[in-house]
């Protein structure tokens, strides 16, 4: 679940984070009016667009569908998009990307589809609304979480190959490729936060004659 305070907390380029494992929806009446709040997860604002369509098909014929999204780590802006959609200016999409921003979630998206009821909120009443559904939502959801990984070219001898292999096992590091020549060279896949230890783990069985190197793309 996003964390309990509401608040992220600090974390380390290549750490993992939590993202959200499903859709979750919360519902809410205020004076009359409808707010049904659907949270889930966007990897990049594409993802993003389409779960605002979905939404809008789910609850077809609401008076207002507001969103936002943050597709990047818990609390980063580089990758944010939100909307009022027809709302007061500032009253739905700021307050619930701001809630987003510090619900300890990463790569999510939350759209709120509001039935107007007749009666106006004001606009402190709308932000309390919106920024209240997401929270509420985000605090519910199931999440699972996300591991950044990088790439490495491991180059060592045909002799060292087997003990190396198991060390790279030992850090979770995955063999995607291995090229033979007059050494082995093997392409893993590592988490990003265990880089320095795969190098550690190879120096220590090659006896620091293994080879570590970035492999690119």
């Amino acid at each position: 679940m996003g964390n309990p305070d509401g608040m992220a907390h600090a974390r380390g380029e290549g750490d993992p984070y939590p993202v959200p494992s499903s859709t979750v929806e919360t519902r809410e009446v205020i004076r009359r009016s409808r707010f049904i709040t659907v949270l889930g997860r966007a990897e990049n604002r594409a993802d993003a667009s389409r779960f605002v369509g979905e939404v809008r098909e789910r609850h077809p014929g609401a008076t207002h569908y507001c969103w936002a999204f943050n597709a990047g780590p818990p609390g980063s802006t580089a990758q944010v998009g939100m909307s009022d959609a027809g709302e007061p200016r500032g009253t739905a999409g700021r307050p619930m990307l701001n809630a987003l921003l510090h619900s300890g979630l990463g790569e999510v998206v939350v759209v709120c589809a509001r039935y107007y009821g007749g009666v106006k909120l004001g606009t402190g009443g709308l932000v309390r609304a919106y920024a209240g559904g997401v929270k509420r939502t985000s605090q519910i959801c199931l999440t699972v979480n996300k591991v950044t990984q990088t790439a490495a070219l491991v180059i060592v001898s045909y002799e060292m190959a087997p003990r190396v292999k198991h060390a790279l096992r030992a850090i979770e590091a995955e063999i995607t490729d291995q090229a033979f020549g007059t050494d082995v060279q093997m392409r893993v896949l590592v988490a990003a936060q265990r880089r320095a230890e795969l190098e550690a783990v190879v120096a220590e069985a090659t006896g620091g004659r293994g080879v570590v190197a970035d492999a690119g793309d």
